[in-house]
């Protein structure tokens, strides 16, 4: 958990435990199963034990709204960088209710809920046709196989907010006919040591679709891999992406987040009664 994330796109990041089972390309090289192993947590896999927390960690969301209900900004909470919420086992219930509950009484808080399974977020929460104002949920594309399988379920999700999550982007992405269900697209490449460079024109395909379908855009980083025009790197490593761009691995602090030249910074137009 973190107040005031580093998360470009969030403002504070919150996880109700840790562990997680991998299940798509985009988890291959999971960052939050390499912090957890990292720090000595084995909570990945499916037959691994997640790790739980105490009261006073579930007492920080708390704290934030009421900070928030004196500020004219209404701060974004990640939720979870260290699980999926929708993980689909039986040990998780009595957390993921008392999650919900967290929910309803911070309503000065608004809710990210990131998921690789949006086929079961209705059947494991308890709002139905009803979801609260706060709560927004979006859906990891790093494909289009992805993209085909996971949009059809989020777009039957009535929350408020609806996002797609194309990070790290492994391949181009077309929204099609599911765009008009999308608020929020935030896209980037990957990070990390064994880090896949990503083409530069799945990017701006993206981006242009948003720009046509009124979607606000945001682009995250370029990840360890950036284009390779500009830079006088010598000695740094060389690849070319899958569209033909020469990429050069020169850390995600050097790559920066800079697409043609502009910071795209999106955030959904909420409305509110």
């Amino acid at each position: 958990m973190a107040k005031n994330s580093k998360i470009e796109w969030t403002t504070h990041t919150f996880n109700p435990w840790w562990g997680c089972v991998k299940m798509s390309p985009a988890c291959k090289f999971c960052y939050a199963e390499s912090w957890s192993k990292r720090l000595g947590q084995k909570v990945w896999g499916i037959n691994a034990e997640r790790r739980f927390f105490g009261e006073k960690h579930w007492a920080e969301p708390l704290a934030w709204n009421r900070e928030a209900e004196s500020s004219k900004e209404r701060p974004r909470v990640f939720c979870a960088s260290m699980a999926d919420v929708f993980e689909d086992r039986r040990d998780l219930d009595a957390e993921r209710l008392k999650l919900w509950q967290l929910i309803e009484k911070t309503p000065a808080l608004d809710w990210l809920l990131l998921t690789k399974r949006p086929d079961l977020v209705q059947t494991l929460t308890p709002w139905n046709d009803k979801w609260p104002d706060n709560v927004w949920i979006g859906t990891t594309t790093e494909d289009q196989e992805w993209a085909n399988e996971r949009l059809a379920a989020l777009a039957r999700i009535p929350a408020r907010v609806r996002f797609i999550s194309a990070e790290p982007l492994l391949g181009p992405v077309k929204m099609g006919e599911w765009a008009q269900h999308i608020n929020w697209v935030i896209t980037g490449g990957e990070s990390g040591p064994n880090a896949r460079p990503s083409s530069p024109s799945w990017f701006r395909s993206l981006l242009n679709e948003c720009m046509a379908a009124d979607i606000p855009f945001h682009f995250k980083q370029w990840g360890d891999w950036a284009p390779g025009q500009g830079l006088n790197l010598a000695k740094a490593r060389q690849a070319a992406a899958a569209d033909g761009t020469p990429m050069l691995r020169v850390g995600k602090k050097v790559a920066g987040r800079l697409l043609d030249g502009e910071i795209w910074n999106g955030l959904p137009k909420v409305d509110r009664a």
